[in-house]
């Protein structure tokens, strides 16, 4: 429970800048390699996340102590997530190691340095652990305002629960009696590959901001980029209306093949299997995908 946690706490933001023009994988993408039974291993993206973990784990770095997160130096955290010699630093790495930080404190304070602890107070209530989450830690706070009307994504509170949901297959500290509650979770990857299937239509004014977007990170740069307010191509500021409405729309979208499915078949489904499986499949099929762009935002919050 308590390794599930820490990854998902850390789940945001692994896009890199060195890749998004050029649809593939060059030596200085942040990748953390692992030597395993079948020798070296290199990990990117997400997976760099799930494997620094572990090579802490295996250093005997007690990582999934929320005690250790606030003790342990900048350095030492840095440590931690190193990547391969000649990569690129992790994405945000200053922010990771405040979310450690922030999550460490209310842990060790309220819950005895256990997420467990907040686990079973929520007594197998996926919507009331959603909220524990989102009450109890700000940094998993993915709130917005929308034309006037707040709005609430939570993409990593909700991918906690799933997560456990489904390591445990939905027995024991995984069970939830209302786990249908859970939508998919709102990121950059799930949308390109619901535009891949025709199930999510971007307008052609968005398409080429979206696309001149990743042509403008490549060529002044992610800090130059981020300074440019949209539609002049940069990064797409969080809270902005196109990313809302990008995110919005992919949960919708998720939601009516959800109902199609069980209209179809007579077989209940849950959103989050659709958002695992469009999302394995946007990593497996990432060069198929590759003319689709995906939104350049960087946020704590996917």
């Amino acid at each position: 429970i308590e390794w599930i946690f820490i990854v998902d706490a850390l789940n945001f933001s692994f896009w890199s800048a060195s890749t998004v023009s050029q649809k593939e994988m060059p030596n200085r993408q942040y990748s953390v390699t692992l030597e395993e039974n079948d020798g070296g291993h290199t990990y990117r993206g997400y997976w760099t996340l799930c494997a620094a973990v572990n090579r802490a784990q295996s250093e005997g770095i007690p990582i999934t102590d929320a005690r250790y997160w606030i003790s342990a130096s900048d350095a030492e955290l840095e440590h931690v997530f190193r990547g391969d010699a000649g990569t690129e630093a992790m994405p945000m790495l200053g922010d990771r190691i405040r979310v450690l930080r922030e999550v460490g404190g209310v842990l060790v304070e309220k819950y005895q340095g256990r997420f467990t602890n907040m686990l079973e107070s929520a007594q197998g209530s996926a919507r009331r652990l959603v909220d524990l989450v989102v009450s109890e830690f700000a940094c998993f706070r993915d709130e917005h305002e929308f034309q006037g009307r707040p709005v609430a994504m939570y993409k990593r509170a909700q991918i906690l629960v799933a997560d456990i949901w489904a390591c445990f297959e939905g027995k024991g500290l995984g069970h939830f009696e209302d786990i249908d509650c859970v939508t998919m979770f709102a990121d950059y990857r799930v949308p390109q590959a619901l535009c891949h299937f025709g199930a999510l239509e971007y307008s052609p004014r968005l398409m080429q901001y979206l696309r001149e977007s990743e042509r403008a990170v490549a060529e002044v740069g992610e800090k130059r980029a981020a300074g440019r307010v949209p539609p002049v191509p940069g990064l797409l500021p969080s809270g902005h209306q196109w990313e809302m409405e990008i995110r919005g729309n992919s949960i919708w979208a998720v939601e009516l093949i959800r109902q199609h499915i069980e209209r179809e078949s007579g077989t209940r489904v849950s959103a989050i299997l659709i958002d695992f499986y469009l999302w394995d499949y946007s990593k497996e099929y990432a060069k198929e995908m590759a003319a689709i762009p995906i939104h350049l935002t960087r946020s704590t919050n996917y």
